[in-house]
């Protein structure tokens, strides 16, 4: 027989960080707060605080004759954005990030849908590869080596000339409002470019939303009757949607925000991003830099809603 009772409670350990691990393990919530404040601070006070100051300075206005920031409170920096010219700005932005949009759901899902069905083993490590590799490189570096393929005097005309194809290409560069001198210079070549970009991310929502659905309701849907469309519509797309609205949340917004791909390749018609660079530092009109910037948070706002709603955030 013990002369002691034992315990399955071992005494506390010495020193400070085992009288800190005792401290935790007997106040979990204590660590948790501590491991949570830090990234909380950061996002609250550098990444919402400088929201607040850029929402705020939206509501002030630049004097017309000094060019001096006048710090009362007005809605008339918002009410320059619906002139012409700052509206055509908004209009062509978010025009451009919903064509991106659909365009890469287009090629993307016939690319995930064979990724989900039909690679299998290395098949889909080298799918992995292909679709991750592009966005391992400089995003600066490949915005170069296109507009260097765009060109006039680039590879794509080069293909265009060999197959005998070079009025084609110049029937489509003669196109109102989307051609131009070459691609480069064009808004067919500023969608080529952001669809490359943005394409990956695209492909890997809808590709992993395709693998959760059950084969065997496709297998049914025929045993049914449906035809291959029939099943297409009313099964595979409703069940693969969720990881559609996912990858257009990053294709829409990436490009609703982007202003180096339209500065370096396209026209001289700005974008919301690049409308926000001039006139924060060329004009120095910081109020309505601000306001173009906030009409990409509203957008985006009300796009996450109805997202959410779809359980995209699902697919994620």
């Amino acid at each position: 027989m013990m002369s002691a009772a034992t315990t399955s409670i071992l005494p506390g350990r010495g020193g400070v960080f085992g009288a800190l691990s005792d401290a935790f393990w007997r106040r979990p919530k204590l660590l948790l707060f501590l491991m949570l404040t830090p990234p909380l601070l950061w996002l609250g006070i550098i990444y919402i605080g400088s929201l607040l100051a850029l929402l705020l300075q939206s509501f002030f206005s630049v004097d017309e004759f000094s060019g001096l920031i006048n710090y009362e409170f007005t809605l008339a920096t918002y009410a320059e954005l619906l002139r012409p010219a700052n509206f055509d700005i908004i209009l062509r932005t978010v025009i451009m990030a919903a064509s991106v949009t659909l365009f890469s759901a287009a090629i993307g899902f016939p690319i995930a849908y064979y990724a989900a069905r039909y690679a299998k083993g290395k098949w889909k490590a080298v799918f992995y590869l292909g679709i991750m590799l592009p966005l391992w490189s400089s995003y600066l570096v490949k915005i170069y080596a296109w507009k260097l393929i765009l060109a006039k005097e680039g590879i794509l005309t080069w293909v265009f000339t060999k197959l005998h194809l070079l009025w084609l290409l110049d029937g489509i560069l003669a196109l109102p409002v989307i051609g131009g001198n070459s691609l480069s210079i064009s808004y067919l070549g500023t969608f080529l470019v952001f669809v490359y970009v943005w394409l990956p991310y695209m492909i890997l929502p809808t590709q992993a939303a395709l693998e959760r659905v059950p084969g065997n309701l496709l297998e049914a849907s025929s045993d049914l009757g449906a035809t291959p469309r029939q099943t297409f519509r009313t099964v595979l797309l409703p069940l693969a949607l969720p990881g559609i609205i996912a990858g257009s949340i990053f294709t829409f917004s990436l490009t609703l925000g982007d202003y180096i791909i339209p500065q370096i390749i396209g026209s001289s018609r700005l974008f919301i991003g690049q409308a926000v660079y001039s006139q924060q530092g060329t004009a120095g009109n910081v109020p309505l830099a601000a306001a173009f910037s906030v009409v990409p948070i509203v957008i985006m706002a009300i796009y996450l809603w109805i997202a959410k709603r779809q359980g995209a955030f699902d697919a994620l």
